[in-house]
């Protein structure tokens, strides 16, 4: 997001003095587990999927009511990453204050998955807009996993056949709701769909889904302020005047503006689905993304 994580620098001084100056190889954990600390807990819980009871995953943002945008990092989480053998994150700007941890921390040996870097040969990052939730992202999800698979067994690679069973289970599922949501492609006919923010827009595209929202709305809803009142007109004639069949919008992250396009979409009885950055309570990765699906199939009458 071009709204940074991190509300408040972090105190290096202070957090280095908690977890100490030398970065030396991460042990295993008490139990034997490979330790994995993630920027957020979609990652976390994929990474606990794929690596199961040989894994203990640590992640970073895990409170489903905290807004991320306004995330600060702790010394909880600093002395985790000292500690972590494998560490997630997603970049592209989303999760800075990961960096600035291990920064703090010195030369860390733990290996570094950088969703945003799985992605590069698929997605063109150099736009100025471009969408960093990543999680979103079918594909660049398969990848995150066959990249755990592989750095898993090479840490304990006499468990290999383990890891390489639950990835392929995690890639039946990612490769079931790509078989879902192109099944809602084929029927969208290219309907238009309005977003609060760019959160959702991978797996709306890969619905077939248009996206009709303005350039100037989306990125100052991103921002966190306020539209000019023209822009806001705008957007709430597209919903008012049938050019969207549906609204998404992110439940964590709302303000008046939203407010009155979500009232807008419920006068003209446009489907309005709501999304989050992070995981509900109760519920994985794949399920989370199968109920997104089929909220948007449910809008479509698909």
């Amino acid at each position: 997001m071009n709204r940074t994580l991190l509300g408040a620098a972090l105190a290096a001084t202070s957090l280095l003095a908690l977890v100490g100056c030398a970065a030396e190889a991460p042990q295993p954990s008490p139990s034997g587990t490979i330790a994995v600390v993630a920027s957020t807990d979609v990652y976390g819980d994929i990474a606990a999927q794929i690596g199961g009871d040989l894994v203990s995953v640590t992640s970073i943002i895990d409170n489903p009511n905290q807004d991320p945008h306004e995330f600060e990092a702790d010394a909880r989480s600093q002395l985790a990453l000292s500690k972590a053998q494998v560490v997630i994150e997603n970049g592209a700007g989303y999760d800075p204050f990961v960096d600035t941890m291990l920064g703090a921390l010195g030369d860390s040996t733990a290996a570094r998955l950088v969703v945003a870097e799985l992605a590069a040969p698929r997605l063109d990052q150099s736009a100025t807009d471009f969408n960093e939730h990543l999680w979103y992202d079918l594909p660049t999800m398969a990848a995150l996993a066959q990249a755990l698979v592989d750095e898993y067994s090479t840490l304990v690679p006499e468990h290999k056949a383990d890891f390489s069973t639950r990835g392929d289970t995690f890639l039946a599922g990612v490769t079931a709701l790509e078989e879902r949501t192109a099944q809602i492609a084929a029927l969208s006919d290219g309907a238009g769909v309005l977003v609060t923010e760019p959160l959702p827009l991978y797996l709306t595209q890969a619905a077939g889904l248009l996206n009709k929202t303005p350039a100037a709305f989306a990125r100052a809803m991103e921002d966190g302020t306020d539209v000019s009142p023209v822009v806001l007109k705008d957007v709430l004639q597209l919903v008012s005047s049938g050019q969207v069949a549906v609204v998404v919008y992110n439940e964590q992250t709302s303000n008046a503006q939203t407010e009155q396009v979500l009232k807008a979409a419920n006068e003209a009885a446009v489907p309005v689905v709501a999304m989050t950055e992070t995981l509900p309570v109760g519920t994985d990765y794949l399920g989370w993304m199968a109920d997104n699906v089929s909220g948007l199939a449910t809008a479509l009458g698909r």
